[in-house]
């Protein structure tokens, strides 16, 4: 009789833990998020709203973008009971009071009784977004990116091509390897440093995207990158590097080896056909980012109602361009 309670628990334990690692993965999660995207296109706010709601419910780290993009909506929607509720989430994931009181968007939502009590709360709220963050690790990287910056700045000084190239293969190569060791260790010990362990998702992944476009000479023959990138993918189910920081450090590599005429996901490179549109649209999916022609429809959706849905910009403003063909 022990043993077959013993087996119970056993499975049951089993079970339970094969749901967490589940709900953990954040490629689920992104799927989730496209979901709602896909429902805000057809103007199905509400719904939107209530798959945010669920899907805040089911996982540890919330990115921030997501939350904001809740928030917005439900202000936009009149539901101020969520959009209260969102707003607390995002102060607790780093959303300043100073950035939420410069949004227009949601003046009505500051302006309901209800958010006098968020205020006030503010400071405590705050303090638990600071307490998951990793400072060590923050003053590091960020260390890392201004020496990165300081480094590239050095090849705008060289006249012509091939004295840029020069000096991104004699000068900048080793310098980069040298991150790149410092960010494997980082990687090893805490996980990649991004915005769920030290609150910022730039400084990261500009240093390997400037690692991936040295030169075709170099990037072709490199084999540190490859040897980071199944770690950047364990990253991504992780929930520590978003769908979009990937394919940014991965289109720099494919522009650079193919001076800039192919892409992988489509910011980077010559405008695609819409045969190779359907290749940009599957590596997107595989890594939970929106399809282009979901992205170019939210960006619709922005303009007509004036919700800011926090599409990455940068490379690409505005909706992604493709060729009928």
């Amino acid at each position: 009789m022990t043993k077959f309670f013993l087996s119970i628990n056993l499975i049951c334990y089993l079970l339970v833990s094969t749901k967490s690692n589940a709900q953990e993965n954040y490629l689920n999660y992104h799927s989730k998020v496209i979901e709602c995207e896909e429902l805000i296109v057809e103007g199905k706010y509400t719904s939107a709203i209530n798959i945010f709601d669920s899907l805040f419910k089911q996982f540890d780290f919330l990115f921030l973008r997501d939350i904001k993009v809740a928030t917005e909506l439900s202000a936009f929607e009149k539901d101020y009971e969520s959009g209260m509720k969102f707003a607390e989430l995002g102060i607790k994931a780093g959303w300043t009071i100073e950035s939420i009181n410069k949004n227009d968007n949601l003046r009505s939502l500051k302006e309901q009784q209800e958010w006098t009590k968020i205020k006030s709360a503010y400071d405590s709220l705050h303090k638990i977004y600071l307490s998951r963050l990793n400072f060590q690790v923050k003053e590091q990287v960020h260390e890392m990116f201004k020496k990165d910056q300081k480094k590239a700045l050095g090849a705008l000084f060289r006249i012509g091509q091939k004295s840029k190239r020069r000096y991104s293969e004699k000068k900048f190569a080793p310098h980069s390897e040298h991150q790149l060791e410092k960010l494997e260790q980082i990687l090893n010990e805490y996980g990649y440093p991004g915005e769920r362990l030290i609150g910022n998702s730039l400084w990261c992944s500009v240093i390997l995207s400037h690692h991936n476009s040295i030169s075709v000479n170099y990037n072709s023959k490199d084999t540190i990158y490859a040897q980071l990138k199944p770690k950047l993918l364990n990253a991504l189910k992780l929930g520590e590097i978003s769908p979009y920081e990937f394919a940014q450090i991965e289109d720099w590599r494919i522009a650079a080896l193919n001076d800039h005429k192919l892409t992988s996901y489509g910011f980077l490179g010559n405008i695609p056909d819409n045969i190779v549109l359907k290749s940009i649209n599957k590596n997107r999916a595989n890594i939970g980012l929106r399809s282009i022609d979901l992205r170019n429809n939210l960006i619709d959706v922005e303009n007509e109602t004036g919700i800011n849905l926090y599409l990455p910009k940068g490379w690409q403003n505005g909706k992604i361009k493709f060729e009928e063909k």
